[in-house]
């Protein structure tokens, strides 16, 4: 029973494998099997969205962002920014002196994100108001 079991199980594998690489599927150029696949690629983190939506209007420095999202460790916090840093969402900026500044803004293309969020945060205030 365990080897017909484990040989299913290859066997499963095998055909998601196929079905990963074949060349039927709309966006297998790209690597995506859809266009939101490459968005939750660079915005899917549990704090990625609330730290766009705080950066669109302004520079805003580690601590102040901290305090806007006070569930969010400093170490999540951090990687998170270093994600979007990595993806070209934002710039950071160090200032050498004591204590340590370090700001974070949009880049162009972190910019150009942020007409959707308004959206996002328009529907949340209509979502909120259904359910109060």
């Amino acid at each position: 029973m365990a080897k017909r079991a484990s040989r299913h199980k290859k066997d499963t594998m095998a055909k998601i494998s196929e079905q990963r690489r074949s060349p039927k599927r709309k966006y297998a150029r790209s690597g995506y099997d859809s266009p939101i696949d490459a968005v939750l690629e660079v915005i899917g983190g549990k704090y990625k969205v609330a730290i766009l939506y705080h950066l669109r209007g302004s520079v805003v420095r580690f601590g102040e962002l901290h305090r806007l999202m006070p569930l969010a460790t400093k170490r999540i916090l951090t990687k998170q920014l270093r994600e979007l840093e990595g993806d070209g969402m934002i710039t950071r900026k160090v200032f050498r002196q004591v204590p340590p500044r370090v700001d974070y803004s949009l880049t162009k293309e972190g910019k150009s994100i942020a007409p959707i969020l308004d959206e996002l945060c328009e529907w949340g205030k209509r979502r909120i108001g259904r359910s109060t």
